[in-house]
Parts: structure tokens; sequence; C-alpha cells
């Protein structure tokens, strides 16, 4: 995997807290010079609200933190709601969450574009809550009405398969539900973040105290989110009611949208500033253009002349150096005849764009080969929402003679996993590892990355061959169940798994996108959750139907003990082996981000401004 050697800056600490901070902050889109003026008797006269700090925090927080309970606590358990209660077959099922889920993971990619380029962040959310509400009003319609589900049928109906499945108008009454929150997703989670930091002033020592302290409340509630949604939300759906279950998040949905409103008064609102893919359209435009001039033999030096570079104006932005990689690219920054202006600026913004506009665009393309990787690794863990539940449901899950663990909640073990390994990894195995490796974070990002990757194969091979151990048990035994504790090993490796590879990776395209792009990067991450979605889906469908054949049942029939969900987890452990050598192809290549300047503007109205050269 990728050494120091070719790594041209120092690894951040290693610090969880750091890591989650660092990411949003760098992600989040910059404030308007509007927006960060600071608190004096001369903003007021111009009219312009001072950033309302912490007394928009509750309302902004409270709105994501019950979009995101009514989104999990659906997906939680929602596997247990789609076979029990609608009588769907495990493949259908799990092809309907990892579409939805695909689908709701891109959706953010979509909302970031029209927050930045038009909406704004206040109206997007609002808009957003209310397609959220909608879309849970509709879901708990269909637990709540008999119209809307199949009738009931006994666990010795489900056993011989003679429930009644689903009619097309009950299912469409479903996904048209699943829509709405994809919609409500697409607009809150890109948005609730940067529409925060915009409430706080960073020119002020307060305001970046609060900035830091918003971003670890952020992930305090997210954190809290997953485990009640795990829990609570779970237990009530399958043990009390699923109409009540999905009720309570729809009801606390409709309250999150009384507290956005509530704190309209407070709120700054930050003026749309445009999007980046424009940007990134111009620079392939442009380099398709003059894609047959030469280039100088060396393109880091360009104070000749030959390659366009005004200077950057912006508060916090990032300059970097014209690289010798993609060298295609920099085509479109060579100035030839007739492309400037009098005043210095391209007459034709898609024949002539500047060095940075080139370097972000090969910031973008350098991490796509790792983005790859991330879909390949990441299927492995969409497996807990789906076929892990099937195997719960046929285990025994009591704690003790009358409480039942929800299927849907055994995924709390990954999360605990998480919880504990960071501060152990952070305060003990990173310090002993620096003094060997050098590097502040002990290892590189993208050895982590890679380690993360072999957690995911040994988690799915564990998973096979508990599976098999389960399936000859169930097979000898009809009428006895093992423990759930069988699965403990397969979802403390998944745990491990997400606490090396996902946190590896937000750093990594936090680090390796420039600032005003992060937004980007961090998108990318939900779009690799979306690709492995589809991807799960396709393989699911393949296996289905490639390996029912000569009247034997399939690999994943509805049935698990008359399946071979072992061959199934066994399948992806053998893709994820060839995903790694892949990554370690891929990290052995890959050239770190290149030092930049930042231009840091300590007041919007301020004559002095300070250039810091700074590591990436």
């Amino acid at each position: 995997m990728a050494d120091g050697t070719k790594e041209k800056q120092q690894q951040p600490k290693s610090s969880f807290c750091l890591h989650v901070t660092e990411c949003f902050q760098d992600g989040s889109p910059k404030l308007s010079r509007k927006s960060s003026s600071p608190d004096n008797l001369e903003d007021e006269k111009h009219g312009q609200r001072k950033p309302g700090g912490w007394k928009a925090m509750p309302y902004i927080l409270g709105n994501d933190t019950f979009e995101r309970l009514a989104s999990f606590g659906l997906l939680a358990n929602f596997m247990v709601y789609l076979t029990r209660m609608l009588h769907l077959d495990q493949v259908s099922a799990s092809n309907i969450i990892n579409v939805w889920s695909g689908f709701t993971n891109f959706a953010p990619l979509l909302g970031a574009f029209i927050s930045d380029a038009y909406a704004g962040r206040f109206r997007t959310i609002a808009f957003a809550s209310f397609s959220s509400l909608l879309g849970m009003a509709t879901v708990t319609l269909t637990a709540w009405l008999p119209q809307l589900h199949p009738p009931p049928c006994s666990p010795q109906q489900q056993t011989l398969d003679q429930c009644t499945g689903p009619t097309r108008a009950q299912l469409g009454t479903l996904i048209l539900g699943l829509g709405f929150l994809s919609i409500g997703s697409g607009g809150i989670r890109p948005c609730s973040i940067p529409f925060g930091v915009d409430q706080f002033d960073p020119t002020t020592e307060d305001g970046k105290k609060g900035i830091n302290s918003f971003f670890n409340w952020y992930y305090a509630t997210f954190t809290v989110v997953l485990l009640i949604s795990q829990t609570v939300v779970v237990y009530i759906q399958d043990k009390i009611s699923w109409s009540v279950g999905f009720a309570i998040p729809t009801l606390l949905m409709a309250c999150s949208i009384v507290l956005l409103f509530v704190g309209s008064r407070v709120y700054v609102h930050a003026k749309p500033q445009g999007s980046m893919f424009s940007s990134i359209a111009q620079v392939l435009v442009a380099a398709h253009k003059k894609r047959h001039i030469k280039l100088p033999e060396e393109a880091g030096i360009v104070d000749d002349g030959k390659f366009y570079d005004p200077p950057i104006k912006g508060f916090f932005v990032s300059k970097l150096p014209l690289t010798n990689q993609l060298r295609f690219l920099s085509k479109a920054a060579v100035i030839l005849d007739n492309d400037l202006k009098p005043d210095g600026s391209p007459i034709d913004k898609w024949r002539l764009c500047s060095v940075q506009q080139v370097e972000d665009l090969k910031c973008v393309i350098r991490t796509i080969p790792v983005w790859a990787s991330a879909i390949v690794s990441f299927t492995s863990m969409t497996q807990q929402g789906t076929f892990t539940v099937s195997q719960a449901l046929k285990m025994d899950r009591h704690l003790g003679p009358h409480f039942e663990i929800p299927a849907g909640s055994l995924g709390v073990i990954s999360l605990l996993t998480i919880g504990l390994w960071l501060p152990a990894y952070d305060r003990l195995l990173v310090p002993a590892l620096r003094k060997f490796t050098k590097h502040e974070g002990g290892i590189t990002v993208l050895q982590r990355c890679g380690i993360g990757i072999v957690f995911s194969v040994m988690s799915m091979l564990v998973a096979g061959l508990i599976e098999r151990e389960r399936r000859s048990f169930a097979l000898l035994h009809p009428n006895e169940h093992v423990s759930f504790a069988w699965l403990v090993p397969q979802l403390v490796l998944m745990g491990l798994c997400e606490a090396f590879n996902i946190i590896a990776l937000i750093e990594f395209f936090n680090r390796e996108f420039p600032d005003h792009l992060r937004s980007v990067g961090n998108a990318l991450l939900s779009c690799a959750f979306a690709g492995s979605s589809y991807l799960s889906s396709l393989v699911v469908n393949i296996v289905h139907h490639v390996t029912g054949r000569n009247k034997r049942p399939d690999w994943l029939t509805k049935d698990i003990n008359a399946g071979r969900l072992d061959y199934f987890y066994f399948l992806l452990a053998g893709t994820g082996v060839l995903n790694f050598f892949y990554f370690v192809y891929c990290a052995q290549r890959y050239h770190y981000k290149a030092k930049n300047v930042y231009i840091i503007e300590e007041k919007p109205y301020a004559n002095q401004v300070e250039l810091a050269a700074t590591d990436a």
C-alpha cells in the first residue's frame, strides 16, 4: 500500500473526533461575506443579520436528527417488515432495500447541486423536510390501513409459503413513500451541516469554537440516532405494532418542521454561490478543444505567461500549483492568441480555464480508483440490513426467558465495536505505531483503507462459515435454534471494517480534495454507499437466477435452511480478495496532493491578507 515516500504531507492526528470535525468542517461550503460579518454597529446599520450561533442550533440539529431517526428507524428493521408484513421473499425484499438505499445515497449529490446553485440551504431543507414527512406518513399508512398491506399470515403458513403477497397498488404505495423519503434525505443531509456552519462567525474566536462544538454535537446526535433506531424503534416495531413504530418517527419529523420554521428569525441565510460541476465541465471542454497543442516539458512553472493562473480571491481558498500528472488536462490552461480580454480575464470560459480549475479536476480524477474499490468493500456492509437479519430470524434471540432481541437490533454489536475500538486505537495503538513508522497518524490513510478491506473479507468469510454450521444444525435439529451469539464474530469484524475503512475514506476525500470541492468529496463517499447497494442488488439477482436450476432451490431461496447463503457469503469474500489486490495496485501508484497555499482573509473588509503555505 501507499508508503511514506510518496506522501507529500504529514498525516493529521488520528483522533476520531478530530477526523469527524475536520471532515465536516473542511467539507462545508464557506460563509458568504454577509453571513460572516462580525457583531458590530456597522453591520446593524447596513441591515446585515449577525450570526445567531448557538441560538439556531436546537432548530437545525433537531430537524436533522429527526430526519435521520425517521430514515434509519425505517431501514434498521425494514427487512423484517417486508418479509413478515408484506410477505415478500428475501431476494425481492433485498432488492427493494438496496435500490432504495442506493437512490437515497445518490440523492444528496443532486440536493447539494440544487442548494448551492439555485435554492439556497434553508429552502432546500424546508422542502426536503416536507418530503420526508410525506414519505414517513405514506409508509406508516401501509402498516396501519388493511387495504395497503396483504392479509395477516400465520407462522405455519409462512413456513409452507402459503401467504398472499402484496398487490401492485400496495407495493406501489410503499415505493412512493420510500421515494419521498429519498428526496427528503437528498435535501437535508448535504445542507444541514453547512447551514449550521452559516450560523457562526469564523472570523471570531467564539465563532471558531462554536463551529468545532457544532461538529461534535452533530456526530453525537448521529450516534444517538443509530442506537435509538436499532434498539427502541426496532423493538416497538417488532413487539408492539408496526404502525406505532412508524408513527413515532413520523410525528418526530412533523415536530422537526415546526422547529425549523420557529428558528427562522435567528438564521443567517447564505446566498447560493453556484456549483463546482460547471467548472469541471469547462476544463474537460477546454482541454478537448486544445487537444492538438503541445505542452512544455515541465508544467510546474506557470509564471512564464504560458498558463492562465490568475490570483485567487475568496475566503479561506486554497491555491494548488500546476502538476505534471494528467497532462492532457493542463492544455485547458494554456493561453493562446485571442484567449484573454484586455483586463486579463478569459474571453471564453469554455476555452480557457485557470490552473486552479485544472488541478481541481485532477484531484477528483486521481481519487476515482480508490473510490471504486470502496464500492466493492462496502458491499459486505450492506448485508447487515438484509441477509444477516434473515439469519437472525432463524436463531434464538432470547436474553432470559421473557425478553427477545429483535432481529434488526443486532447491528448494535457493530456500533459497540466501533465505539470501543476507536478510543483504544487512538490512545494506545497509534502512539506505538508512530514510533516505528514516524507518521503522525501511525499509518497512512490508504493503509488504513486496506486494513478495512481485509476486515470486510474476513467478515464475509466468517459469516459463511457460521452460516454453514447454523444450517447444518437446523437440518439435524428442526425444532431447535442456535443462539444469536453465533453472529457476534462477523458483526465485530464488520465493525472493525467500518472503523478502519469508512473513517479513513472520510479523511482521504477531505485531504485530497481542494477546500472548495470537499463537499463533492463527501458526496462521493455517499455515492460509494449507493454504488455498493446497486452492486449488491445486481449480485443477488444474478445468484438468484443462476443457481436455481435443475429443480434445485437457489442459494438465496426464501427458506435459508434450504438455500446456501454460506456460498453467497463466500462469493462476496472472493470478490473482496480481488478488490484488495486492485486496491493495493491503485494505492501503490497514487500520488498525494501537492502542497498548496491558503489565502486567509482575516476580516471580509480588512486591508491585510495573510498568505500561509501549508501542507495539504
